[in-house]
């Protein structure tokens, strides 16, 4: 497969938009690289958001928050979406966005989505716009990690309140109930219960906004293999003097191990009190005299389900017996919470939803595939397709003149968009398609015939598309049920985002990873498996995902995989695999045997993301790892010239914390190389020794 030279390939993963705006990085008397921009080419469809709210008196006005592309405004009710935060906020993920109630030209924005899928952003802080979002500044929370809600007082735009998850991998300090009396200059830690217990929900009583409402989540922590959701601090707390004091809600709650909970008060009767809690005795929680007493309303474990990703109760403005429910479908109760049924939208899987207390017919929800406004109270929605905020696994490129670009989009499908539109298309969506596999994984197509492509999804399927016939079928290695399984007892472990390669000196011979290099050279029909397990194969990170109060069924958390393969570009049969659990295996004989050349400077636990051959040199190759999921966001890649015989570190330069995910060299240049981390990209013109910033005008976004 070609490579190109420049980022286009990186393009479609971040989710850039499409204009350049205000903030330059190019380093001040660098010409070449002030001269460059990156150019959007797509897909114009939504990815995932979680944070929505509108503006009261302004009704066509909404604003949403990306979890991996910034903040957005719509003024025509989501007829068009304008960025405004690329090149001002440094993060892509959005965890929380608030207008103030006595000045909406007032923003707050959270990074840093407390919705923790196995591939959340960390968030870097909070910021502030004081003229409705054209320009922002930063206001603290640096090590808040993820923040799940921001509050602001209804007459006072400086008094304002976060909800802080903290550091979605590790145990961390910064986390409870922050807040500012001053606008976000200065911040007060009022609620604080432990380090492995944050806050992800706030709500006030609009009678008396020194009534809040904390929805404390303890115990949650990610890990690569692991979700770990539920400790004795995890409830609901309340505080009558603003903050200053709280005290942890009983009367009928559940009691002991409590997971993710979220909490609303009642618009129309503040009396009235929401919790939809995570617990053995789980469900959909009401109280009638502000938090007293509770009663179990309705145990429908829909209102629950895949707890750390969901858990919204949104209460309607106006009428007390009207609820929304945000999950994997939309419910809408009409009756207090005892019956709900489902409001379909464009995307399912819900996390947000703002109703304007003025006319509750106009509304804004967010979901996996984006921001949707409705002027009819949920009968119709606006377009998805408007907004370029998709989040791509991986992209590939084929060999076509003009070239396309492939990925694979969370929560959606397989995309495939033209580098530039053919003449006479308006628009991107005129020349998209899909390629077969599903919103997870790699993709790789035939050299030779580019309608041939391969696609992955979890679990370890790879389907065969052929776009001239329009005849797919799966190949994949061995079926097994991969789903909420005891992942020790796989006789393959795939990862969620398993590689698959063709050979780039015969493309009939197809690669794919679980543990083990698997090979087919005819095309998907018969599989061989060409390695041992190339992992540390740790029996401590296999069992079952999740706990100790609900398990999780994804695939996202098997561990011990391959995550990286290449073969040599220059010997066929050189074959260099890298783990998601530290490990750098090379066979240099077709795979009969190997060599475990694992950088000895990179820690353990590293999850090697990508591996990158030099097309210039043999026996050179890239590594880039990162720890982040293990609490640790330090950069680490390294090279070798000599088959891993030898390592050089090759991160200096790249700030702290802006952990790598690939290194790519240039093909017509040795040593120009490109790395994308989670916050943007780089350049180093000299192998790795040095690095600055390639990020332009561009958005801070993850570069896989």
């Amino acid at each position: 497969m070609t490579r190109i030279s420049l980022a286009l390939v990186f393009l479609l993963s971040l989710g850039f938009a499409a204009a350049a705006v205000a903030q330059d990085d190019a380093p001040a008397g660098d010409p070449y690289l002030a001269g460059l921009e990156y150019r959007m080419v797509g897909p114009y469809r939504g990815g995932r958001v979680t944070t929505v709210t509108g503006v009261p008196g302004e009704n066509h006005t909404f604003y949403m928050g990306s979890s991996g592309g910034g903040v957005w405004r719509t003024e025509d009710a989501g007829e068009t979406w304008r960025n405004l935060t690329d090149g001002q906020i440094g993060a892509g993920g959005i965890g929380a966005i608030a207008v103030a109630p006595s000045d909406p030209n007032v923003l707050y924005a959270g990074t840093g989505s407390a919705c923790i899928r196995g591939n959340v952003s960390p968030g870097i802080g909070a910021y502030r716009s004081r003229d409705a979002g054209e320009t922002w500044e930063f206001i603290g929370l640096a090590d808040a990690g993820q923040i799940g809600r921001i509050v602001v007082h209804p007459t006072d735009a400086d008094l304002v309140w976060a909800a802080v998850l903290g550091n979605a991998f590790a145990p961390s300090p910064e986390r409870g109930v922050f807040r500012s009396r001053d606008g976000g200059d200065s911040w007060e830690k009022v609620l604080f219960l432990d380090e492995s217990t944050g806050v992800v929900d706030l709500s006030m009583d609009p009678r008396n906004p020194r009534v809040l409402y904390a929805a404390a989540w303890g115990g949650a922590e990610r890990k690569p293999w692991d979700i770990r959701s539920g400790s004795e601090n995890g409830g609901i707390y309340k505080s009558t003097d603003g903050g200053d004091s709280w005290d942890k809600l009983g009367g009928g709650l559940p009691e002991g191990m409590v997971g993710k909970t979220g909490v609303a008060v009642s618009p129309a009767e503040p009396d009235r009190v929401f919790a939809l809690v995570e617990h053995e005795q789980g469900g959909l929680y009401r109280s009638e005299n502000g938090g007293a007493s509770w009663k179990l309303i309705n145990g429908d474990h829909m209102l629950w389900e895949r707890p750390w990703y969901y858990m919204h109760v949104i209460p309607d403005p106006q009428n007390a017996n009207t609820l929304w429910v945000a999950n994997v479908f939309l419910q809408k109760s009409e009756d207090g919470g005892a019956s709900f049924r489902p409001v379909m939208s464009g995307h399912p899987d819900y996390h947000a939803v703002w109703i304007n207390p003025d006319d509750t017919d106009i509304m804004v929800i967010g979901d996996d595939g984006g921001a949707e406004v409705s002027l009819t109270g949920g009968k119709s929605w606006s377009t998805i397709r408007n907004q370029p905020t998709a989040e791509l696994y991986r992209v590939t490129v084929d060999d076509q003149f003009p070239y396309r670009l492939y990925g694979a989009q969370q929560d959606n499908s397989t995309i495939s968009v033209p580098s530039r539109l053919p003449p006479g298309m308006a628009s991107d969506a005129e020349a998209e398609f899909q390629v077969g596999g599903c919103e997870s994984g790699h993709i790789a197509v035939d050299p030779r015939n580019p309608d041939v492509i391969y696609a992955g999804c979890y679990g370890g399927t790879i389907t065969r598309l052929d776009r001239r016939t329009g005849l797919t079928r799966d190949v994949i290695a061995y079926p097994q049920l991969q789903l909420a399984q005891d992942r020790g007892e796989l006789r393959y472990r795939y990862q969620w985002n398993a590689p698959i390669r063709l050979s780039p000196h015969d493309p009939d011979v197809l690669y794919h990873t679980s543990q083990y290099v698997h090979r087919s050279t005819d095309e998907g029909h018969s599989w061989e498996e060409i390695s041992p397990d190339l992992t540390t194969d740790d029996p401590e990170h296999q069992g079952y995902s999740g706990g100790p109060i609900t398990r999780d069924g994804t695939g996202v958390e098997v561990y011990g995989t391959i995550f990286a393969f290449e073969e040599s570009p220059h010997q066929a049969g050189v074959l260099w695999a890298g783990s998601d659990d530290w490990l750098v295996p090379v066979a240099r004989d077709d795979g009969a045997t190997g060599t475990d050349v694992t950088p000895d400077p990179m820690p353990a636990g590293a999850t090697v993301n990508t591996i990158e051959l030099s097309p210039h040199r043999d026996g050179k190759a890239y590594v880039a790892a990162y720890r982040y999921r293990e609490g640790d966001r330090s950069p680490y890649a390294y090279v070798t010239t000599d088959y891993g015989a030898s390592w050089r570190t090759i991160s200096d330069g790249i700030p702290e914390n802006h952990f790598v995910r690939v290194v790519r060299e240039d093909p017509d240049r040795e040593g120009l190389l490109y790395a994308g981390t989670e916050y943007g990209m780089y350049v180093s013109f000299d192998d790795g020794v040095s690095w600055q910033s390639l990020q332009l005008r561009a958005a801070a976004r993850r570069a896989r």
